[in-house]
């Protein structure tokens, strides 16, 4: 659970004609690890087939017309299959979706041509309704050859102004219809003045009827043969909606099996095109889990058995490229992703997650300690974590962290005596933080030069596992690092008068040997590792160097030890916060009345969300730049199994990075 899961490099030879099964099995396997190389141990160069690369590219587009289709018909892409999936040539699946797109193009193409003249029928009716009872054949109006008439709507407020626009030209303006602030009007003039009517009528935003050649009559006889074309071409689109839910039923699973048949051939076809070619010969490179090796070969056998597997030892270009496995149990995969957020581990160093999965309850607790906030908390948690609400499970993870921190804000709860806010309900197991701040503080101290000391002896084990026996001994997050780190908080504790068994002379001597250590840490390093030259630059300058470095290290220390303070800050905060919201229900009324209890409650599920966040950012903040910045260097390669199903995007994602 602390290391990565060991990995082993392999090479496969894949002939040409077993490629594509081959690299199906090794998907189907899920457990091999694929490396794109740029150069192999035989020489030969990173050559894709320009067929499988316009594969890849064909099958882009495919995929686009066949979501474009299932839009169409409202189908959703639904769950990746479970069984394997084979490869479909671009030329197969084009003629498959070029035959389902004809098959769909008639009833959409209809359907929408009546949604909108259905949408132009009612924009009609809508302008002749506030003229329904006018007595006039607007076709007679339509056809006049000397006579202008614009019939319309515009605003009320404009008709001044379009009467004074025209009052060089005769014209007659008529209101037939007003309406709050809208107007209906007719305006008649000179057809050979028509062009600066319409000027006119534009500007005083005159917003003129406009009717199909079709309808004549009077408004009203208009209105009736529009209200019949709605009718019948409601009548189309409920016959067109049929046709293309008919065309849904029929063709979801048609449609979907394809969609994912051309994902997967689309990852099958870009893998390939990125491993190393030699004549009729494929090269691939990757990792697989250790203990995985060995079935690895057996599905490998069941495929073909003209494909060489070998086992290759790592080289230096593979140092921090080695992909890393995380074992961690499926309970801590919420710290799991804090911890992957910061940085991924890598190969060669502990994993972070188990002292997360510690420390990160413990730092929370600590600042937000209540036992009703907590309860509240960890119910929160485990309704996350069992995965009853669906527009939450992909936060589902995340469940047990919640949980976990509610655990503990309990716990500390029950030590300060909190529940809710209430001080006089529960007896402090230990004290309240608002009655001896300088006890809680000085807890928090202790708490964080505890960690800070776990965050140095993680690093100390990820030195060892490195075998880089320099850094383990004399760098400041290392043993000397360490013991001067000690030596400086027994020095300090002693000052401060607290009984310690071992003698501040002890402490001294550490503390000057050990600070010895670290001025000179890089000269140490290189003298056990045997690197040369020993010094970089001049003595003069490097002894000058190493006591401002020595000297930063110290501040390092004090700064990040007195960082944990605010551990005891949000918990004297808890309790002020908690402490004003009783003052401000009291204001509000009497103790016990129904408004002083909506009082508590509001500021309560405020504490809990608003001072919870903060809490939350806090701890984490801890946990990154004081607590990881001691051993966790990050930039590693996650270990990801080839698959034919990958997410949506991803592909494309790692064309355009070269991936």
């Amino acid at each position: 659970m602390f290391k990565p899961q060991a990995m082993d490099k392999i090479e496969l030879i894949i002939p040409e004609h077993e490629v594509v099964r081959t690299t199906e099995a090794l998907a189907a396997s899920g457990i091999f690890h694929h490396t794109p190389a740029t150069q192999t141990t035989l020489g030969a160069t990173p050559r894709g087939g320009d067929v499988w690369q316009t594969w890849t590219t064909d099958l882009v587009a495919i995929e686009r017309r066949i979501l474009l289709v299932m839009e169409e018909l409202k189908i959703d892409e639904g769950a990746p299959p479970t069984a394997p999936l084979h490869i479909i040539e671009p030329r197969v699946a084009e003629r498959d979706i070029e035959r389902l797109e004809h098959e769909a193009e008639t009833p959409i193409r209809e359907l929408e041509a009546a949604r909108r003249r259905l949408t132009q029928l009612q924009k009609y009716i809508g302008q002749l309704t506030p003229i329904a009872d006018l007595d006039v054949d607007l076709g007679t109006l339509r056809d006049l050859r000397y006579t202008f008439v614009m019939l319309g709507s515009m605003p009320a407020a404009n008709i001044e102004r379009l009467e004074s626009s025209l009052e060089h030209i005769p014209f007659v303006l008529v209101t037939l219809r007003h309406e709050e602030h809208l107007a209906t009007v007719m305006l008649f003039g000179l057809q050979q003045d028509a062009a600066v009517l319409n000027r006119a009528a534009r500007s005083a935003y005159l917003n003129p009827l406009v009717m199909p050649e079709d309808y004549r009559g009077t408004p009203a006889q208009a209105i009736a043969a529009l209200q019949a074309g709605i009718e019948r071409t409601q009548e189309h689109i409920v016959e067109y909606e049929r046709e293309i839910a008919h065309l849904h039923e029929m063709r979801i699973r048609h449609l979907r099996q394809l969609l994912w048949r051309v994902r997967a051939s689309h990852a099958l076809a870009h893998t390939i095109a990125g491993y190393d070619h030699l004549q009729h010969t494929y090269l691939v490179t990757g990792w697989v889990p250790a203990a995985a090796h060995t079935r690895l070969e057996q599905e490998i056998a069941k495929v073909s058995d003209a494909v060489v597997i070998e086992t290759l030892e790592p080289r230096q270009e593979d140092i921090g490229h080695i992909p890393a496995s995380l074992k961690n149990p499926p309970v801590f995969s919420g710290f799991q992703g804090l911890v992957t957020t910061y940085g991924q581990p890598n190969y060669d160093e502990l994993d972070p997650t188990p002292i997360m999965a510690l420390t990160f309850p413990l730092i929370f607790g600590l600042m937000f300690g209540d036992v009703g906030h907590g309860l509240l908390l960890l119910l929160a948690g485990l309704l996350l974590a069992g995965r009853k609400t669906k527009a939450m499970q992909s936060a589902a993870g995340f469940g047990v962290v919640v949980a976990l921190c509610g655990a503990s804000a309990m716990f500390f709860g029950a030590l300060y005596g909190s529940i809710f806010g209430f001080e006089d309900v529960l007896r402090a197991v230990w004290f309240r933080p608002l009655e001896e701040i300088t006890e809680v503080l000085l807890f928090a101290i202790v708490v964080g030069a505890v960690l800070i000391s776990a965050g140095i002896l993680y690093n100390i084990v990820n030195a060892a596992l490195g075998r880089r026996w320099g850094y383990l001994l004399f760098n400041r997050n290392g043993l000397a690092g360490l013991v001067f780190y000690w030596a400086l908080l027994g020095i300090g504790a002693g000052a401060f008068g607290a009984p310690i068994p071992i003698p501040g002379s002890v402490f001294a001597v550490l503390a000057i040997i050990s600070g010895i250590g670290l001025t000179f840490a890089e000269f140490f390093e290189r003298l056990v590792e045997h690197h040369r030259p020993l010094f970089e630059e001049d003595v003069g300058t490097y002894v000058a160097l190493a006591f401002f470095e020595l000297f930063e290290t110290l501040i390092s220390l004090f700064s990040n030890t007195l960082s944990y303070v605010r551990m005891g800050a949000f918990a004297v905060a808890h309790g002020a916060l908690s402490l004003v919201v009783f003052i401000i229900a009291e204001v509000i009324g009497a103790r016990g009345s129904v408004g002083y209890w909506i009082v508590v409650i509001l500021g309560n599920l405020f504490v809990i969300g608003f001072e919870g966040m903060i809490v939350g950012i806090q701890t984490l903040r801890l946990e990154y730049y004081e607590l990881f910045s001691k051993f966790f260097t990050g930039g590693g390669t996650p270990y990801q199994p080839l698959s034919l199903i990958p997410k949506v995007g991803k592909l494309n994602a790692s064309e355009n990075t070269g991936g």
